[in-house]
């Protein structure tokens, strides 16, 4: 079976569902440093606590320069109780002093180099890509995952050979708007467990129900 792509990218996009708190903060900061930051901070913890204890976080600091003023403990009771906290804590002063050394202050705009910052995987090197520089990229976390192997556009097993064949099937065009669209549609309906395909706008095109 052909899955039409670009149909449930136009569905996706026109249903225009409600995104999460931190998805619309995400779109506010407009700053790679920041936006590296608080996708760090999202791994295994929900949106609506990733917000909070980003706005805390950036609270005491929007640089680089500002958050290592501040001490691994002071880091992580301002980003707690995001999950692994204090590894994250000791990640982000690591990554900011890492950035100043080996990089001149500036968030490297490459996949590859983002990846040599310890904490940094493969979702969160891909969404700073392209959201804090505006350059193409795949984003892909568990929704995205989960959906894309769902309908039928590929069969993988992890988050990341998702990345590697969209890469290779998915039209750049639709790269920057991959992770909105589809972690919202997964939040809202397409759930891990019990989705709503009742409701779904792209139900006629995916395969688990043709």
């Amino acid at each position: 079976m052909k899955i039409n792509i670009d149909k449930i990218f136009y569905l996706l996009k026109k249903e225009n569902a409600t995104k999460s708190i931190f998805v619309n903060y995400m779109d506010t900061l407009n700053n790679p440093f920041l936006i590296l930051i608080a996708c760090i901070l999202s791994l295994r913890t929900k949106d609506e606590m990733t917000y909070k204890c980003a706005k805390r976080l950036f609270e005491l600091g929007k640089t680089l320069q500002k958050l290592l003023k501040f001490s691994e403990e002071e880091i992580a009771k301002a980003i707690y109780p995001v999950g692994f906290y204090k590894t994250k804590a000791k990640n982000i002063l690591g990554i900011s002093k890492d950035i100043i050394e080996k990089y001149n202050s500036k968030v490297p705009d490459s996949i590859e180099e983002l990846l040599k910052l310890k904490g940094v995987g493969r979702k969160t090197a891909n969404l700073t890509v392209s959201k804090g520089f505006e350059k193409p990229a795949i984003c892909v976390d568990t929704h995205v995952h989960r959906i894309f192997n769902r309908i039928g556009y590929v069969k993988t097993k992890t988050p990341d050979e998702t990345e590697f064949e969209l890469r290779d099937k998915l039209s750049a065009k639709y790269w920057k708007d991959t992770n909105v669209l589809f972690v919202t549609h997964g939040q809202n309906t397409c759930y891990p467990i019990n989705p709503q395909c009742q409701r779904c706008v792209i139900n006629q095109y995916c395969e688990k129900n043709i």
